[in-house]
């Protein structure tokens, strides 16, 4: 698997997680686990032959809301953050935050602004103000034309 996550220590056997694919859904336990390079090669209880690793290809892993690592202080989660309003340090509205996406390393912020595609931002300061989880908004300073890309 491609582990997409900030904290990749948390695949350890014993470990419940939760697999997606549009409908479909199932719990699974991690059985083992072991680097293959950038990737992980996971083993699932239950999970015993190719056919069945096969049936779980292109579907997404999760954990349970409440077993999800408490983010350290500057660190939020994408799922957490979609539908937050972000606006300029004017005060305007920009956009809502449709996800944070994993680049190169760095965060992007995607945000749709109600043209045809979001629009990416870093995530990072300078360019993030501030961030209020209380009203659930991102003041942004984004250089100039950045958010007609």
């Amino acid at each position: 698997m491609d582990p997409v996550t900030d904290f990749p220590e948390r695949f350890v056997a014993g470990v419940r997680l939760f697999w997606r694919r549009r409908e479909d859904e199932r719990e699974l336990t991690v059985a083992s686990v072991r680097p293959h390079g950038p990737r992980l090669l996971v083993r699932f209880d239950g999970v015993d032959d190719p056919e069945a690793a096969r049936e779980l290809s292109g579907g997404d892993l999760s954990v349970p809301e409440t077993e999800a690592v408490p983010p350290p202080e500057d660190f939020y989660y994408g799922h957490r953050i979609a539908g937050w309003r972000c606006l300029d340090t004017a005060g305007r509205v920009l956009g809502k935050v449709a996800g944070l996406e994993r680049a190169g390393g760095a965060s992007l912020l995607s945000i749709a602004t109600g043209g045809k595609e979001p629009v990416s931002v870093p995530f990072t300061r300078p360019i993030v103000v501030s961030v209020d989880a209380s009203n659930e908004t991102i003041v942004l300073d984004p250089p100039e034309g950045l958010m007609d890309l």
